[in-house]
């Protein structure tokens, strides 16, 4: 009679994937097999928080996107990692006449999908005259038990996006606590390989806190696949990113936890560029935030929204 035990990654990992050391050979590109695929305009799914699977020639760009020009260099990056791992974010589309669908958010991704060859990309469906609707189906989704951490990051990233709700209105719709809300949400900031890693399991979310740790991505990289080859636990992780004799540089000293505020003027400000922006804050208040632009235009968007107090 089979085993049902399950491995925990804690445990030895080793345990599941034998003496594997070539860790690309073991990271199958993420798939949405279960999940709907849209043939037709009919066909389209009304849980409008699953992910469905949409035929590459049935999208068309939004044309009010406010960025009109991609990195060359940095869009086919993009398009190996996801011909590797999948797309791990899907996209967001609404229906528009014509039996088509519309990008409300994730061009750059589209874009890279269909230059690496994909026919089918998953996408969520958003109908903007049922906000209140879409909201409740996203929170009762969020609060399902077999979801995995970037899943659940994911669901409270479209509350945020979509519903415009705060870190404070999704506390009081989901059950959790503020800060376990902007937690879940620096999991998205993690290079795409360690997502992927988190997503199918091989990566338990207690290690990729470990992770968040340490500034440097390549670091990242690599420790994650010496949790996943070595089978190490959350604690052997720590030790090993603060160590200096083990090869790596050692991690960054843990920032001070920032208050919840501080996280929706990263939000807020945010949007208004495509760079990430970042801010640092010590134990007695003082700190810097950094902002990084691609372009005139953006400071000028910025510029503009701060003149209309729209932020």
């Amino acid at each position: 009679m089979a085993s049902n035990k399950k491995f925990g990654l804690g445990m030895g990992v080793n345990a599941l994937l034998g003496n594997a050391v070539d860790i690309d050979s073991i990271r199958k590109p993420v798939g949405y097999v279960n999940k709907e695929i849209v043939g037709n305009r009919n066909s389209g799914t009304k849980e409008k928080a699953d992910i469905v699977r949409i035929p590459v020639d049935m999208i068309e760009p939004n044309p009010f996107q406010p960025r009109m020009s991609f990195d060359g260099e940095a869009l086919e990056e993009l398009a190996q990692s996801i011909k590797a791992l999948g797309l791990i974010q899907p996209i967001t589309v609404r229906m528009v006449d014509g039996g088509k669908y519309q990008i409300i958010s994730g061009e750059r991704r589209f874009r890279a999908c269909r230059s690496c060859g994909m026919d089918m990309i998953p996408a969520y469906i958003r109908d903007t005259s049922e906000q209140g609707m879409m909201e409740m189906a996203i929170v009762e989704n969020i609060q399902r038990k077999d979801l995995d951490p970037i899943e659940v990051a994911l669901g409270y990233r479209r509350l945020i996006d979509e519903c415009h709700l705060t870190h404070e209105k999704m506390a009081e719709r989901v059950g959790k606590k503020r800060t376990s809300i902007s937690n879940s949400l620096r999991l998205l900031t993690l290079p795409a390989k360690i997502q992927h890693d988190l997503k199918v399991g091989l990566l338990s979310e207690g290690h990729a806190k470990v992770l968040l740790g340490i500034e440097d991505s390549i670091i990242q990289e690599e420790l994650c696949d010496r949790v996943i080859k070595e089978g190490l636990s959350v604690r052997q992780l720590e030790i090993l990113a603060k160590d200096p004799a083990s090869g790596h540089k050692p991690a960054a000293k843990p920032e001070q936890q920032l208050p919840d505020h501080y996280y929706q003027v990263l939000e807020h400000i945010g949007k208004y560029f495509s760079k990430d922006i970042s801010l640092k804050r010590t134990a007695s208040g003082k700190g810097s935030m950094t902002i990084h632009f691609d372009s005139d235009e953006e400071v000028r968007r910025f510029l503009e929204a701060l003149d209309n107090a729209k932020i």
